[in-house]
C-alpha cells in the first residue's frame, strides 16, 4: 500500500507539536501507512510548495502566518473559512485544495470548558486569524455581543469585516484603558503574543483587569505572563493547549475520515511538553 503523507506548514514552526498529535492518532488508528511532518514555509514559498505536493498528500495543517495567505491559493473553501478570513486545514484530494477551519470548533469546545454562556460578557484580546476565530466561536456558544480589546484600532479592520459577515457585534476598545478595565468579565480570551501579552499580564496582576475565567491560546512556555497572574487573581486559567488538541482532532478527522482519539493525542503531546520542559 503506498504511503500517506500529511504536515504542518508555518514560520517558526521547529517547536510545533502538531507531528506529535497527529502520529499519536495515527497510531491508534491503526495507520501504519501514514506519516506527518513539520515543514518549514512562510508566506512567499506557500504557492510554490503548494505545487509540489503529489497525489500521495492527503492534507496541510498551517499555523501562522499562512491561514490567511492560503485562502486565494484553494480551489474551494468551506463558507465558516472564507466567512472567518482563515483555513488552517487544506484537504488534497483528486488533484484538488480544499479549506476549512477547525480552530472555530476546537475553541468552541474551549470556550464551554471555561463556561461561556449567552448571559455572560466575553472580552477578546487580540484582532488576528485567532480572535477572528474566537468570534465565530463565541457565536456558537456565547452572547452575540463581544468587546475585542487591540493596541492599534487600524489593525481591526479584518475583524470588523468578520464580525459583519458573522452578525457579530464587536464593541472595540484600546487594550489598557476604558472599557476593558471597568467591569469584572466572565470570560477573558487572550490570542495576543509578546509586549501585548505582558501587558495585560500587568493588567491583571495589578488588578485593573479581572475575569472568572482566562483562555490564553499560548501553551508553550506555560504558564505565560498572564495565565499565571490570572491564576495568582483566583481566575480559572484554560492553556491554549486544548485548542491545539481540539483543532488538531479535527484535523485528524478531515483528512483520514475516522474519529480522532482526542485522549490518546492529548496524553502524547503533554508527554512531549513535559519531555521538552525536563530536558530544557
Amino acid at each position: 500500500m503506498a504511503a500517506t503523507r500529511a504536515a504542518v506548514l508555518g514560520s517558526p514552526i521547529a517547536h510545533s507539536l502538531s507531528p506529535v498529535l497527529h502520529t499519536a492518532a495515527y497510531g491508534a488508528l491503526g495507520l501504519a501507512d501514514w506519516s506527518y511532518e513539520a515543514i518549514e514555509c512562510d508566506e512567499a514559498g506557500l504557492s510554490g510548495l503548494l505545487a509540489t505536493l503529489g497525489p500521495d498528500w492527503a492534507g496541510l495543517s498551517l499555523t501562522m502566518p499562512l491561514k490567511r495567505a492560503v485562502l486565494p491559493l484553494l480551489d474551494h473553501a468551506e463558507p465558516l473559512a472564507t466567512t472567518v478570513g482563515a483555513a488552517n486545514t487544506v484537504i488534497l484530494t483528486a488533484g484538488r485544495r480544499l479549506g476549512f477551519n477547525t480552530d472555530v470548533a476546537g475553541l468552541a469546545a474551549v470556550m464551554r470548558m471555561a463556561g461561556v454562556t449567552q448571559e455572560g460578557n466575553v472580552v477578546v484580546l487580540g484582532a488576528g486569524a485567532t480572535a477572528c476565530s474566537a468570534l465565530a466561536a463565541v457565536q456558537k456558544v456565547g452572547p452575540s455581543t463581544v468587546t475585542v480589546a487591540v493596541r492599534a484600532r487600524p489593525r481591526a479592520e479584518p475583524l470588523l469585516a468578520v464580525a459583519a459577515r458573522l452578525g457579530v457585534t464587536v464593541q472595540l476598545t484600546d487594550l489598557g484603558a476604558g472599557p476593558l478595565t471597568s467591569r469584572r468579565w466572565d470570560v477573558l480570551i487572550s490570542t495576543i503574543p509578546g509586549a501585548a501579552e505582558a501587558a495585560a499580564a500587568g493588567l491583571v496582576a495589578s488588578g485593573a483587569l479581572s475575569a472568572r475565567a482566562v483562555v490564553d491560546v499560548g501553551y508553550d512556555p506555560w504558564p505565560t505572563p498572564l495565565a499565571a497572574a490570572a491564576a495568582a487573581a483566583g481566575s480559572a486559567v484554560v492553556s491554549g493547549y486544548e485548542l491545539l488538541v481540539q483543532q488538531a482532532a479535527g484535523q485528524v478527522e478531515l483528512m483520514t475520515g475516522h474519529r480522532p482519539p482526542v485522549e490518546t493525542m492529548r496524553a502524547a503531546g503533554l508527554a512531549e511538553l513535559n519531555r521538552r520542559r525536563n530536558s530544557g
